[in-house]
């Protein structure tokens, strides 16, 4: 059968099986993904249930995203996570489709990110991070103020100390034809998704055994994955598990400037201030965390009305003088899956209820972690064990014992 041709598995308001090898509780890009790379694996032809509140994602935080990729981090694990993202996007119609004509190549700028350092500290954190990226092959470079501003010339670099750049496999990629994608194929493959809330997960011990959704339909499973983004608390509640996950906002403003840039493309800039802004098309994405920044309500997607004037544009027109004069085309408000303990994604098996697997507490990363997150839990249902990339480190183990995952490079 061509494979245009193949079947859909359904989109229901309630499940065809009364059975499930695999309940994936969300269906966002993190669940999507430990959909796809499950149905895909080759030991493994058990069926894979997909719960999902909103099937028009509109409030997730996939939907909410910046889409951008990057390897500057300080713990050489997150930098594999993302090589293996990079490497995942470059090959994604051959590893996806190769012979469907609805896989598409997926868009790639590698712009970069710019992390500015105003201060002796975060520059020489900025310095350390950049020799272990160094060593796991990653093209970060530390740039003095003088070679920002040679090949930057609209960067105010009067008070940095230095800044840390990379242009290979960091930027932006267009993470919605990524999910698109990982859905239809994995319904392809016979992946179910229905529309619905999972209320109750039943546990015996140290196995659960089924969960309720909202309908009053009772489904015995195999194994329960927990990726319900920033309401992934609520259910690790249902199964006597405490998760230190929870929703943060954070603003995003498209601003249009009235007077270009000269020079070489604007990377993906970190400010000291906390203000970030990159390209989209040939308008800018800006952005940043309110401060203070207090857990919301999961529903809650009000705008802060003051934060653009009062934070982000001051920052914008200091650091590039050209956005003195810019002017807001729309902003939205989304959720961070926040993890409290570390900042960290919390991935893998309970250690003591082994068929009930975390895919959470991405704090911002989830999108360029999907694909090596998606990979390794499926190994784990597959398997018992990560085969190819080991996520070990970010275990829930680590919240039990309140060892944190040390990451400093955290937007």
């Amino acid at each position: 059968m061509s494979p245009e041709a193949r079947p859909l598995a359904p989109v229901t308001d309630s499940p065809s099986n009364d059975h499930y090898d695999v309940v994936i509780v969300g269906g966002a890009i993190i669940g999507s993904s430990i959909a796809w790379f499950l149905s895909q694996h080759y030991d493994f032809d058990g069926s894979i249930l997909v719960v999902e509140r909103d099937m028009t994602f509109a409030n997730s935080s996939t939907a909410h995203t910046n889409s951008c990729m990057r390897q500057q981090f300080s713990n050489p694990l997150n930098v594999k996570i993302s090589q293996y993202a990079a490497e995942f996007v470059r090959e994604f119609k051959e590893l996806v489709g190769p012979d469907d004509p609805e896989v598409h190549e997926i868009a790639v700028d590698h712009f970069g990110y710019m992390y500015l350092a105003s201060d002796d500290q975060f520059a020489d954190t900025l310095r350390t991070n950049q020799l272990l990226q160094a060593d796991a092959g990653a093209g970060t470079q530390i740039y003095t103020p003088e070679q920002i501003k040679a090949e930057y010339p609209y960067y105010n670099v009067d008070d940095l100390v230095c800044g840390s750049h990379n242009k290979i496999d960091e930027g932006y990629f267009d993470s919605g034809t990524m999910f698109d994608t990982w859905r239809r194929k994995a319904r392809e493959a016979g992946v179910e998704y229905t529309k619905g809330e999972v209320v109750s997960i039943e546990r015996s011990g140290d196995r659960i055994e089924s969960v309720t959704l909202a309908s009053g339909r009772t489904l015995p499973c195999g194994a329960v994955v927990n990726a319900a983004g920033p309401r992934a608390s609520t259910v690790a509640a249902m199964a006597g598990f405490e998760l230190p996950v929870e929703p943060r906002k954070r603003f995003t403003f498209m601003v249009d400037v009235a007077e270009p840039l000269e020079g070489k493309r604007l990377p993906l800039t970190i400010d000291p201030s906390g203000v970030h802004v990159r390209p989209e098309g040939t308008s800018y994405m800006t952005g940043c965390s309110p401060d203070p920044d207090p857990a919301v309500d999961p529903d809650d997607f009000s705008m802060d009305d003051d934060i653009f004037e009062e934070k982000v544009w001051p920052a914008l027109a200091h650091r590039i003088p050209a956005f003195e004069r810019i002017k807001v085309v729309t902003r939205w408000a989304g959720h961070y899956a926040y993890n409290r303990l570390d900042h960290n994604v919390i991935v893998g098996p309970h250690h003591e209820v082994g068929n009930f697997l975390f895919a959470n507490g991405f704090s911002g990363h989830g999108l360029q972690q999907s694909p090596a997150v998606g990979r390794g839990v499926a190994e784990q249902l597959v398997f018992g064990r990560y085969e190819t990339l080991d996520l070990s480190q970010l275990g829930y183990k680590r919240v039990v014992d309140a060892q944190a995952f040390v990451e400093t490079a955290v937007i």
